[in-house]
């Protein structure tokens, strides 16, 4: 079983160095970390008082990995769900913030099991996702893992300058959609020609 820390160390490699990319509502980032957590977390690396691009460039990867285990993981209590979502819920509250709770949360009403659908992992989420854990331990995670996906196509079908990320500019599934799938199982990934018809309206 992976440990918290090479999951984390996972999700390091997938983002990648350094990009700011003018489409992404994040600004300059590296690993994963943007500039908005570093200057949340004041994190000033440069040491000039300000926190900008440059600290953004100097963050090495063995900090981006502590910053996801104590502030992405830890401190909103991820640690505390069911471990069958928990890689998944982390990896998306890293890319989502607290829609990722959101969406877990929406899922348990669905499973009618009443939660306040805030983005707060308290007592009554944690005993909910425990409860739909223990009546579904083999499907808690696809569900999950599902609803994350259709999330990530309904943010692109909102905002056309995200659609980049969800389909590859030859027509394939863009990050956000593999980056989902690698949670789900593979009988339910969607088929070339599912993703095709999902993304077809999008200029």
């Amino acid at each position: 079983m992976q440990s918290i820390t090479d999951i984390a160390a996972e999700i390091v490699a997938r983002e990648g160095g350094y990009v700011n990319d003018p489409d992404d509502p994040g600004g300059p980032t590296k690993y994963g970390v943007t500039i908005h957590t570093m200057r949340r977390l004041g994190l000033d690396l440069t040491g000039d008082g300000t926190i900008d691009a440059s600290d953004v460039q100097r963050l090495d990867h063995t900090q981006a990995v502590t910053i996801f285990v104590e502030h992405y993981y830890h401190r909103p209590r991820i640690d505390r769900l069911p471990q069958v979502i928990q890689a998944s819920v982390f990896d998306m509250y890293v890319n989502a913030g607290v829609n990722a709770v959101r969406i877990l949360q929406r899922l348990l009403v669905d499973m009618r099991l009443p939660v306040a659908v805030d983005g707060v992992i308290g007592p009554q989420t944690i005993t909910a996702a425990s409860r739909a854990a223990e009546a579904a331990p083999d499907h808690l995670a696809d569900a999950y893992g599902i609803a994350r996906r259709n999330y990530y196509y309904d943010l692109a079908d909102r905002r056309p300058a995200s659609r980049k990320y969800a389909r590859r500019r030859d027509g394939g599934k863009g990050g956000w959609i593999t980056r989902a799938e690698e949670f789900i199982s593979s009988h339910y990934h969607l088929t070339a020609a599912q993703h095709q018809q999902r993304t077809a309206t999008w200029a």
